[in-house]
């Protein structure tokens, strides 16, 4: 697989009342845009260079998993993560904290005076989008409680244009919408896991070459 034309990204499933009536924070990509026009989506987007100097710890576990068959760094696609939830939904998943010299991109999160908070964030998916696509990238699901954000959840006033529609769609109502295939995936992952009341002991990792779409595990077994 040529993996040069392929993109590190991350994605954040943001899961609101888990044990009552769960819902996922979702918004709808325009009609013209390049990648999944029109599709209802979780935020996310391309892993940015300057992610690598945003100060994110993360808990030991989830760095584990996000480093195995990867080479890029674990806190810079958590924070890829936590900084495309602020710009596409204006919700800040952060801690209080000064900070001093953000890099470009980071300067409205930093002004809100929050830096963000890794250790909210569980390793939950990955997925390389299929051959033939227009883009294609190297995608990193992570799952954070609503409880985690330090923002109004019913306030999106501060996102910026590139989802519309951003809801808390109810589990069991996400099927109605018109979802990209490998979201089905990940919710049928995340239902999974709410009800075994656990996190599965390894992460789905779905690699899309251009033999077969080859399934693994990380931090488990290999290939099938």
């Amino acid at each position: 697989m040529d993996k040069s034309n392929i993109r590190d990204a991350a994605t954040i499933v943001v899961l609101r009342d888990a044990r009552t009536t769960p819902s996922v924070l979702m918004g709808q990509r325009g009609a013209s845009a390049a990648f999944m026009p029109g599709k209802f989506v979780f935020p996310g987007g391309a892993v940015d260079p300057v992610d690598a100097q945003v100060p994110v710890t993360l808990p030991q576990t989830e760095a584990a998993r996000l480093a195995q068959d990867s080479t890029r760094p674990p806190a810079a696609l958590a924070a890829a993560a936590i900084r495309e939830l602020w710009e596409e939904t204006g919700h800040i998943l952060g801690q209080r904290a000064d900070w001093a010299n953000p890099p470009k991109g980071w300067r409205g999160f930093a002004a809100s005076g929050h830096q963000p908070n890794g250790s909210a964030l569980q390793f939950l998916f990955r997925a390389i989008t299929p051959p033939g696509r227009p883009r294609r990238f190297d995608a990193r699901f992570f799952l954070a409680d609503a409880d985690a954000l330090t923002t109004d959840l019913d306030d999106f006033s501060k996102a910026e244009d590139e989802l519309a529609f951003l809801q808390w769609v109810p589990l069991h109502q996400a099927r109605k919408f018109d979802l990209p295939f490998i979201t089905q995936v990940v919710l049928a992952e995340l239902n999974a896991q709410i009800a075994s009341g656990e996190r599965a002991a390894t992460v789905p990792f779905f690699r899309n070459n251009d033999e077969a779409r080859l399934v693994s595990r990380l931090g488990g077994k290999p290939p099938l």
